[in-house]
């Protein structure tokens, strides 16, 4: 844009229209701009001003022309078709984007060089400090646990740091954006902000030091009564109705509302908050919390949903809150729930009642962990017949609202995967140790501070068999359906069977959502460390490399806990009888957990669970309020994706059986 000075007869005019500045020459203006629509306006430092040509349609019908009325500008750049009106204050050092509608706004100002909440250092899982994790813009899930979690590598962190430290440094400037079509309406202090393409900010408090990663297709919005400071939001969330977030970032797609507090935090995508409140959390994708008496506090979390009154304390000892804990991917916390710190709580557990011992079930994934007369009992497994575990895991694909291209954190949404498998390997180990050595007739065992049934025991060992069988029977029928079943020849297959590569065998890691072999991820890092990955966006990429090639790291380690789990050589799975003894097995296996899936499905359709319906009448009235509310058993659709997954698995098995022989 070439700006031109105003002519005398405009700066006349504009002073007609109660307009002043300090010195006209400093205002630059379009070559085609309609002075009319400046009234009340006074100029400070150097300012440049678009055309005014368009209007605004407001809520309920009204429209508003494009201009600036009743305000104070001091070194501003106003767009095209821009509205500005009643700044009580003023606005300074501020680029303002064509489209954009700003009115009722106390201040808008930026003082100084600033970085918009880029750099600043979020003290999460401990609150004195230690495991600070640096926000910037481009930050992701997989970054900041690394960030978090790796202190032993000190030299990895100070990498890190730095590649933090260089988005930093380009995001700084002593002038802010409010970028095109923003919305700032009815706000008070705003005071170094970011804010990106689409944003709306209706109602806001204070906003201090952030910034809001807004586009179109995912544009931000900050509600009523919200106060925050040293933050950054990203594109498609939304923080509503009072919410104080202190040192704070926001991932994609996230929700915090209903006067949530956090405070050294930090919600990577899809979480939702509130209600309660957070302080030092490392929440990663999809936590959950929805209510008043729920504090979640220096613990990790993701894939996990916070019950009323669930609670966590960091103040094991007397030397403050050092005290950190962790529940794995999956785990949930049933009402009044409350776990002493230090603790680690296994993968799709769930946790009912307190527990003061500090137990560590992650060898011992799918577990029910209660309180009985202030013991920690153990009910290993459990979970895997648990309808509400299947529900989540096919809910969260489905939930995921972030705009497609763009999206940050690396999120794999396997309910099995060899990073739960190991799991269940290990606590099949655990079990099985604990029967020798107690005796298969003990009534009661004991494993860490928790105390297992003799039936618990056995179930668990069991339903552990069984999911390690599906797990295998999935990746070898995965593997298999590269070769067409059709005249398939056991040289082909045997192709097809044989590893891509070796990386995969090993331990597994869940990265805050990127699940991956500790091999690929520690080499990554070692990268790092030697200065090989020298950018943050050559970290980024590497890390997608490794998401988009799971399933051949999978297939690798599958692969070799198959020959272990069935006491098999490479060369016995050559021979088809082998095959089909696997497919075999994993075809019972599928059938009967989807079996007592139906099972626990039918529960909710007892006649406990109708209590409450049919109100003013008898047995047969609530039977039929209890239809209309909740539907029939038999047409639920949870239940008839049961039965066909039964008949499609089933199918399944049956042709490669056949195709085999």
């Amino acid at each position: 844009m070439e700006y031109r000075n105003l002519t005398y007869e405009e700066i006349w005019q504009l002073e007609q229209q109660s307009c002043t500045a300090e010195d006209w020459a400093k205002v630059m203006v379009h070559p085609d701009i309609n002075i009319k629509y400046l009234r009340h306006v006074r100029f400070s430092g150097e300012c440049r001003l678009g055309r005014f040509s368009e209007s605004f349609t407001l809520p309920g019908g009204m429209h508003k022309h494009s201009g600036i009325y009743h305000a104070t500008l001091h070194n501003v750049t106003v767009g095209d078709d821009c509205c500005i009106e009643n700044i009580k204050n003023y606005i300074a050092n501020y680029d303002i984007e064509h489209d954009s509608f700003i009115e009722n706004v106390d201040i808008i100002i930026v003082d100084g060089l600033t970085a918009f909440g880029n750099g600043v250092e979020v003290s999460v899982l401990n609150e004195t400090g230690g495991r600070e994790v640096t926000i910037h813009h481009r930050l992701t899930a997989q970054e900041a646990y690394m960030q978090a979690m790796y202190r032993h590598r000190p030299v990895l962190i100070e990498h890190l740091k730095q590649f933090a430290a260089d988005v930093t440094t380009a995001a700084s400037s002593e002038r802010g954006c409010i970028c095109q079509h923003s919305t700032i309406v009815d706000t008070g202090y705003i005071k170094n902000l970011y804010v990106g393409p689409y944003s709306k900010i209706e109602g806001a408090g204070r906003l201090k030091n952030g910034s809001l990663m807004s586009r179109e297709e995912s544009p931000v919005h900050i509600g009523y009564g919200v106060i925050a400071e040293d933050f950054i939001v990203q594109d498609g969330s939304q923080i509503e109705d009072c919410t104080t977030l202190t040192r704070v970032y926001v991932g994609q797609s996230c929700t915090l509302g209903h006067s949530y507090s956090a405070s050294d935090s930090l919600f990577f995508c899809n979480c939702q908050e509130e209600n309660g409140e957070a302080c030092a959390i490392f929440a990663g994708p999809f936590t959950v919390t929805h209510h008043k008496s729920t504090l979640l506090i220096a613990g990790m979390f993701s894939f996990m949903n916070a019950g009323s009154g669930s609670n966590q304390s960091n103040h094991m000892y007397k030397l403050g809150p050092i005290h950190q804990g962790a529940l794995e991917r999956g785990a949930k916390t049933a009402s009044d729930s409350y776990i002493l710190w230090p603790a680690r709580i296994g993968a799709f557990s769930l946790v009912m009642g307190r527990h003061s011992s500090n137990p560590d079930t992650s060898a011992l994934p799918f577990s029910y962990l209660i309180e009985k007369n202030g013991e920690t009992w153990l009910a290993p497994a459990v979970n895997l017949r648990s309808v509400g575990t299947i529900r989540d895991a096919q809910k969260w694909p489905k939930r995921d609202r972030r705009y497609a291209d763009g999206r940050l954190d690396l999120v794999n949404f396997n309910l099995l995967s060899p990073y739960t498998i190991d799991k269940m390997v290990r606590g099949l180990g655990v079990l099985q140790r604990l029967r020798e050595l107690s005796g298969a007739t003990s009534d009661t065992y004991t494993y860490q501070s928790a105390k297992i049934t003799h039936s618990s025991l056995e179930r668990g060992i069991k339903l552990y068999r069984m999911a390690i069988v599906k797990f295998l029977g999935n990746s070898l029928i995965s593997r298999l359906e590269k070769t067409k079943p059709e005249g398939c020849k056991m040289s082909d297959v045997k192709c097809k069977l044989k590893p891509d590569t070796t990386e995969g065998e090993g331990d597994w890691l869940d990265l805050s959502g990127l699940i991956a072999p500790h091999t690929v991820i520690t080499q990554m890092m070692n990268e790092i460390e030697q200065g090989t990955i020298s950018s943050h966006e050559q970290m980024i990429q590497r890390l997608s490399d490794i998401h988009a090639r799971y399933y051949d790291y999978e297939w690798a380690w599958a692969y070799k806990l198959m020959l272990s789990f069935y006491d098999l050589k490479p060369e016995d799975l050559e021979h088809k009888e082998t095959l089909i003894s696997i497919i075999q097995d994993w075809k019972e296996a599928v059938v009967d957990l989807d079996k007592m899936l139906y099972q626990d499905a039918h529960k909710e359709f007892s006649l406990s669970t109708k209590t409450g319906f049919g109100f003013d009448g008898n047995t047969s009235t609530a039977e039929a309020d209890f239809a209309e509310v909740r539907g029939q058993f038999d047409s639920n659709p949870f239940v008839t994706a049961v039965e066909q997954h039964i008949k499609v698995k089933s199918a399944l098995g049956d042709k490669w059986i056949e195709a085999l022989s």
